[in-house]
């Protein structure tokens, strides 16, 4: 049962609203920010939600128990409002989000209808989409190890323990030419084998998106392939520094990484077909492993 405050309440039973409904986000690094739906500015609890930003949201989804709600909220993204670079950054990645229905005419009248945490984000040219998921979403993400042949470890992390930061697994270059914002031509890279940066990812240390940071498709004879375009424009010169992929196989750790001490998978657990196997006449059944 959710308390809605006796002023909200004879304005809700007035039959005629003036309702509108707002946004307030708190990011990680505790910095607050608000937007509303309605055409102008709505001040209170000391927060400015700001208008003309372009937000609308979706209707909210609850149920009763630990089912997790769903709600969506929109925008347009500008350097006033949700800027793309910061947005691209992951600076809004896990942030608290709360949604109010205010009447606008009298911002004392308002009610807390959900609170959430930014979960996926879908970017467009000109405006995004967000998921709200409510606290019971967190249920859902795995705690603990999990059993499977590949690492589960992020390369150059201090579960890994490989230094991105040497020379041998870091390159620097030069954008000669894009193609969409994706396909880049470059220079410096020339020392290193094809797809050695191939699940990489690319850091921009100048240009429009000094700062951002890509995952790279696949890397070769002068080409880097961004899994997708960069948020700005990408210009001749712009530079950046690239670091290796991993495939997260223990074959890669081994002969890449010199890093097999460290493993964090399980490359000799039976796979399914094995689980299911059976003898079959003529096969060699010496006693050996039967796992790589």
């Amino acid at each position: 049962m959710r308390d809605i405050l006796p002023g909200l309440q004879a304005h809700l039973d007035g039959g005629t609203t003036t309702l509108a409904k707002c946004w307030r986000i708190v990011l990680t690094d505790g910095a607050v920010l608000g937007f509303t739906e309605h055409d102008r500015d709505l001040v209170f609890d000391g927060v400015t939600h700001r208008a003309a930003t372009g937000f609308v949201g979706s209707a909210i989804g609850a149920q009763l128990g630990l089912a997790v709600g769903d709600q969506e909220i929109a925008g347009v993204l500008s350097a006033d409002g949700i800027d793309a670079a910061a947005l691209e950054a992951g600076a809004y990645d896990g942030a608290e989000v709360s949604t109010f229905l205010v009447n606008w005419a009298a911002v004392s009248e308002r009610a807390l209808l959900a609170r959430g945490e930014i979960g996926e984000v879908r970017r467009g040219s000109h405006g995004f989409e967000a998921e709200l998921r409510s606290v019971a979403a967190r249920l859902n993400v795995p705690v603990g190890r999990t059993y499977q042949p590949v690492c589960d470890a992020v390369l150059g992390d201090a579960r890994c323990g490989v230094d991105l930061a040497d020379p041998a697994y870091r390159g620097t270059g030069v954008v000669v030419a894009s193609a969409e914002g994706r396909v880049l031509t470059v220079s410096g890279l020339s020392g290193f084998g094809d797809d050695w940066f191939t699940g990489g990812v690319i850091h921009w240390t100048g240009g429009a998106n000094h700062e951002l940071r890509a995952e790279v498709r696949r890397s070769g004879a002068g080409i880097v392939e961004l899994w997708r375009a960069a948020p700005l424009a990408i210009a001749e010169g712009d530079t950046f520094f690239v670091t290796a992929g991993c495939d997260k196989r223990f074959a890669a750790c081994c002969t890449k990484f010199a890093n097999s001490a460290r493993y964090r998978g399980f490359p000799h657990m039976p796979g399914n077909d094995w689980a299911a196997g059976y003898p079959i006449s003529g096969d060699v059944h010496d006693g050996a492993s039967l796992t790589a």
